[in-house]
């Protein structure tokens, strides 16, 4: 089984209901296992800016699936909770991206691991650091990269975390 770790977005529709039905989705699927969830953080967009907030959370998971079927499997939930590719880092309802793999490194037209912008981005750190602060990328730990960041306006938003919270108590796989 090899340790990879998920961060989800998105800043359309219910997004924490978003999530959830995403973490049964990941839950139920062969060869995944829930480890840690992280609290769901409220962001400012990021790259354009002129769209509501985002929510963001962070997954460890264990899996049996490769690099390529995980991305294949998070691509797939995506396209079943209807999410729309029109606009590069524009709204969406939800965005699930591969940010590390154990200790992969995969260099693919479509698959890029570790992620090769996560370690800058405050809205991936601050939920990575909940279930990943010890994880290197970049050649930092995820704990130090978020020291270093711009986290402003980025925040726990307690009412889509209670939402998640309540999900994983429903479903013994998200626990």
């Amino acid at each position: 089984m090899t340790r990879a770790y998920l961060a989800l977005g998105g800043n359309l529709g219910d997004v924490a209901a978003e999530f959830a039905t995403a973490l049964r989705a990941l839950a139920f699927a062969q060869g995944v296992a829930l480890v840690a969830l992280s609290r769901v953080y409220r962001t400012p967009p990021w790259g354009v800016t002129d769209q509501p907030d985002f929510l963001n959370m962070a997954v460890a998971i264990e899996t049996d699936l490769s690099a390529r079927a995980l991305l294949e499997l998070c691509l797939q939930i995506e396209k079943t909770s209807g999410r729309v590719r029109d606009r590069r880092w524009g709204p969406r309802n939800i965005d699930i991206d591969v940010i590390a793999f154990g200790d992969a490194k995969v260099n693919e037209p479509d698959l890029t691991i570790p992620h090769p912008r996560a370690h800058e981005r405050a809205f991936v750190l601050a939920p990575l650091a909940e279930v990943a602060g010890d994880l290197t990328l970049g050649g930092k730990r995820v704990g130090d990269w978020l020291a270093q960041a711009d986290a402003s306006g980025v925040q726990v938003d307690e009412e889509a975390t209670a939402v998640i919270a309540s999900a994983a108590k429903q479903s013994r796989s998200l626990t």
